[in-house]
């Protein structure tokens, strides 16, 4: 549905940013822009550094299904329950210890 080009290094991590997302949900807002080297239009919501918070998964053909590709996110993405979070310490993957 969506992607982001953010790197976490703990689960938890990603998980409060995930819900930091969810809870902000009403408020984003989608720049819509044509793909570079392709057809298809994505949508992007710009975030506080260089890289995008989030944007869609895939081009869309027309503007306006990428403009209701972003709505349907939006409404999923507010009817997700709260996280129970964990401890921000614990890694993505289980260590490979040997």
């Amino acid at each position: 549905m969506a992607i982001t080009p953010a790197a976490y290094k703990s689960a938890g991590e990603a998980e409060r940013g995930f819900d930091g997302l969810r809870m902000g949900a009403d408020a984003l807002v989608a720049r819509i822009t044509h793909v570079r080297d392709g057809i298809g239009w994505i949508w992007v919501v710009p975030g506080s550094r260089t890289l995008p918070e989030v944007r869609s998964s895939r081009a869309y053909e027309r503007y306006a299904t990428c403009q209701n590709a972003f709505r349907r996110f939006v409404v999923l993405l507010a009817k997700q329950p709260a996280l129970e979070l964990p401890d921000p310490g614990r890694p993505l993957r289980p260590s490979d210890a040997r």
